[in-house]
């Protein structure tokens, strides 16, 4: 028998101490949220990114009645912009909920999703930063790695064309 320790660095970051850029990208994720459809968990989730090219897509969870139809946050923000901007990085990535009206003090994403962004990772070569924005404090991940420490990528996450 063999034991392994990972380890991966975070910051915790008062909100009010976040930079500008960072700042600007939870405040997207938070309109995002406060329009999504949630009215079966009343849980509303947002996220948004920053694109290597400029630009910030946001996308927000969809709850559907036929369970499990519906759509996380993250993944409609990442397809999104891999449907719009195929060539561009997401440099990074901001994620933050509201349950009954209130601002929840901390989110994380679902393995699903946590899946999608590694492949996203993976495919782009380029580290995703991730921004897990609470009613206070903000942590700050330097890559979806972090979130999904044991994961292999597939044998090749060149696109076919």
């Amino acid at each position: 028998m063999t034991t392994h320790t990972d380890s991966f660095t975070y910051q915790i970051i008062p909100n009010r101490e976040l930079a500008a850029e960072d700042l600007a990208l939870c405040d997207a994720a938070a309109a995002a949220a406060l329009r999504a459809y949630a009215p079966y968990s009343r849980f509303h989730v947002g996220a948004a990114l920053r694109l290597s090219n400029g630009r910030l897509i946001d996308g927000n969870n969809q709850e559907n009645a036929a369970y499990p139809s519906g759509i996380c946050a993250e993944r409609t923000a990442l397809f999104t912009a891999a449907a719009a901007y195929p060539e561009a990085n997401v440099l990074g990535l901001a994620i933050s909920a509201f349950h009954d009206g209130h601002h929840v003090p901390y989110i994380s994403p679902c393995g699903a999703c946590r899946q999608v962004m590694m492949e996203s990772e993976a495919r782009q070569q380029v580290p995703i930063r991730v921004l897990l924005h609470g009613v206070s404090t903000t942590y700050v991940l330097t890559t979806v790695r972090a979130l999904l420490p044991l994961w292999t990528p597939p044998k090749s996450t060149t696109p076919l064309r």
